[in-house]
């Protein structure tokens, strides 16, 4: 809930605001098991970590997606968001090899001081990206209808919600979903790929330690090959890609590796399947950026927060189900009360949650950009 009104209030007040506040936050919890790991500091931690998890958690990463539309034209902001996720996956990787290389007292010491650069560098550094959008200007999200009044055409095509003229709610949420098909059918590929991802980590971990006996060094391993997968993949075939396919396109293949990337996992025979599993990869975070890119070309540049958060905000709700239908799931099927026996069963139902979202993209179809509806309404009008 707080994701969409978080964005929102970045349209109206600049995304450089609004970041400043969720970055902040996410150091506090940090900074607390930096000074001691004790039984009252970890409480202190988990607390603090609740309360500031509700306005940062998806805040940075979905006001960073609005930044970037702000300053980047529709024709190269698939390949930007793509370049931004590789640029998070890189720092996932680094963070994985540091933390196996320095102490665990450290690691937080670490997390902390990087959060403070993080947040000095872009209060410094950062420039703002004002949405100058003119009052007169109509939202991409209401489609273009006409009147005639005696022998003249007249647009009626403008949003009733005008934005930074009252407080954002939920409202303006359902409003985004009820006005575009495309962001709503966007909305609902977000909400099966996150409960898919979302169940995949809830249930991988301890699938693998109960089948293969993994260990928290086979664990990072895998993690290593994320991280690399998804910084070779973002950085350098996804700009390559995206031109010449399409984002529609490679969003539905990042979606059909993405399912057989957790089919692989559920039917793991030996322990090599799980990493051929992981390799997949390469092609499964396409889906992510790509999905980002559509939502945002759904709306005009002054929704973007909006629209990002939306999106956030319903990858979150996902992520709440996910822990409630597939922790029991997996607890059941290794457990010697399976109705069957199938232990990555659970996995196997977290692929078919993706290949609904791989579904539901087929009906996903290109849109004209926002410059190609400007330059023919203006030659509708000429004519």
């Amino acid at each position: 809930m707080v994701m969409p009104v978080v964005g929102n209030l970045s349209d109206s007040y600049g995304r450089k605001a609004l970041l400043t506040l969720p970055m902040i936050l996410t150091i506090l919890p940090l900074a607390i098991l930096a000074c001691g790991r004790t039984k009252y500091f970890f409480y202190g931690y988990y607390a603090l970590k609740t309360l500031t998890a509700m306005f940062c958690e998806g805040s940075v990463l979905s006001l960073s997606l609005a930044y970037v539309a702000d300053n980047i034209s529709e024709s190269r902001r698939s390949s930007a968001f793509g370049i931004l996720s590789g640029i998070g996956s890189s720092a996932f990787l680094c963070g994985t090899l540091t933390s196996r290389f320095i102490s665990t007292q450290s690691t937080f010491k670490v997390s902390a001081f990087v959060a403070i650069l993080a947040t000095l560098y872009m209060r410094f550094f950062l420039p703002d990206s004002s949405c100058n959008i003119d009052s007169t200007s109509c939202s991409k999200l209401i489609s273009s209808k006409t009147k005639r009044i005696g022998n003249n055409v007249v647009d009626d095509s403008c949003p009733k919600i005008q934005i930074g003229k009252r407080i954002p709610s939920i409202d303006d949420t359902i409003h985004l979903l009820k006005t575009s098909l495309i962001f709503r059918q966007a909305a609902i590929v977000a909400f099966f790929t996150n409960l898919a991802e979302g169940g995949l980590r809830e249930a991988l971990l301890y699938f693998l330690k109960a089948r293969f006996h993994f260990n928290k060094d086979q664990f990072a391993d895998l993690m290593l090959i994320v991280g690399v997968s998804g910084v070779i993949s973002q950085l350098v075939l996804m700009p390559i890609l995206v031109p010449g396919l399409g984002e529609e396109k490679l969003l539905r293949i990042g979606l059909l590796a993405s399912c057989v990337h957790m089919i692989t996992y559920s039917i793991s025979w030996a322990p090599w399947v799980p990493y051929v599993g992981t390799a997949i990869v390469v092609l499964a975070v396409f889906s992510s950026p790509c999905l980002r890119s559509i939502a945002s070309k759904q709306v005009g540049p002054e929704e973007q927060g909006k629209a990002q958060g939306c999106i956030s905000g319903i990858g979150s709700f996902a992520n709440i189900i996910s822990p409630l239908v597939f922790t029991p799931l997996t607890a059941l099927f290794l457990s010697d009360r399976a109705p069957f026996h199938f232990p990555g069963f659970s996995i196997m139902c977290t692929g078919f949650a993706m290949m609904i979202a791989f579904l539901q993209s087929l009906m996903i179809r290109r849109v004209p950009t926002i410059s190609n509806n400007k330059s023919n309404n203006n030659a509708y009008n000429e004519a």
